[in-house]
């Protein structure tokens, strides 16, 4: 990019340079969660360093989307001559490059996502795939979409001497990347501040544990939800109730129709002026 004076295509570096860090990062993420798995310190497994690590890489990527977007700029007050013929053809291969890693983290995600799912009635899976791996699948597919913007700004400059079209090019990717990486924080934010209480299972929860007496007899006074693996949840339950021969174990046997509950906390409190 740099050689050759092209925004489009020094965007396109930069976005994958990013990448090849934050997949490294992936990569990382695993051994850890991997060599800990065992390592009683972690109350509920090492599952959010994978999660961790995929929102270690979207806030990476927003600061190459920052750079990206000065750099065209900078580039369509000043504009440089550009050699076209030769920034197409790297353009080109890194299109090819990243065509074929998308395809091989697109089958592993998909693969991924499916052995998550279970045959319980309510598919909790849906949405919750490995968002570290997701990460990077996403890494990949914005880098061949800057590589088609790259292409198509060289293009234009080429054939038509429309030059302030690669910048402009370089300004699109840039938002683009931010964008997609935008939305990679807010859903491994919400993993990692335990923001899940607008679940479905959070009603099922609430539903299981009201069933375990009588019509009135329970009122769920506490309950807090949050998810410790990619579609296993833990709970805190606190419950008042009027029935005397109600115990944690009726509770339990309540949620238990629910696999994806593999830890629950419950506290009962039995009314005796009724």
């Amino acid at each position: 990019g740099w050689w050759f004076n092209s925004m489009a295509l020094l965007a396109d570096g930069w976005h994958m340079s990013s990448h090849a860090v934050a997949i490294g990062v992936s990569a990382l993420a695993y051994a850890a969660a991997r060599r800990y798995a065992n390592d009683q310190r972690f109350a509920f497994g090492t599952w959010k360093i994978e999660v961790l690590g995929g929102f270690a890489s979207a806030l990476f990527l927003l600061g190459v989307a920052g750079l990206m977007a000065v750099a065209s700029l900078e580039r369509l007050f000043a504009p440089q001559a550009i050699h076209y013929q030769e920034a197409m053809v790297v353009a080109v291969l890194g299109l090819v490059v990243n065509l074929v890693c998308a395809g091989i983290l697109g089958q592993a995600n998909h693969g991924h996502h499916h052995g998550h799912a279970h045959t319980h009635g309510h598919d909790h899976a849906h949405g919750h795939a490995d968002l570290n791996l997701r990460a990077a699948y996403l890494h990949v597919v914005a880098d061949a979409a800057t590589s088609v913007l790259a292409i198509v700004a060289l293009a234009g400059g080429w054939w038509y001497g429309w030059a302030w079209l690669d910048p402009v090019m370089g300004l699109v990717g840039a938002g683009l990347v931010a964008w997609w990486a935008k939305g990679l924080v807010q859903e491994t934010s919400r993993v990692l501040l335990d923001c899940e209480m607008d679940h479905p299972v959070v009603d099922e929860i609430r539903e299981a544990v009201l069933s375990a007496a009588a019509p009135g007899a329970v009122v769920l006074t506490d309950l807090h939800v949050w998810r410790v693996g990619s579609a296993l949840y833990a709970c805190d339950v606190v419950l008042s109730t009027t029935d005397s021969q109600l115990t944690a174990n009726t509770v339990r046997q309540h949620l238990a129709i629910h696999e994806e509950i593999v830890h629950a906390t419950i506290e009962i409190h039995h009314d005796t002026h009724h």
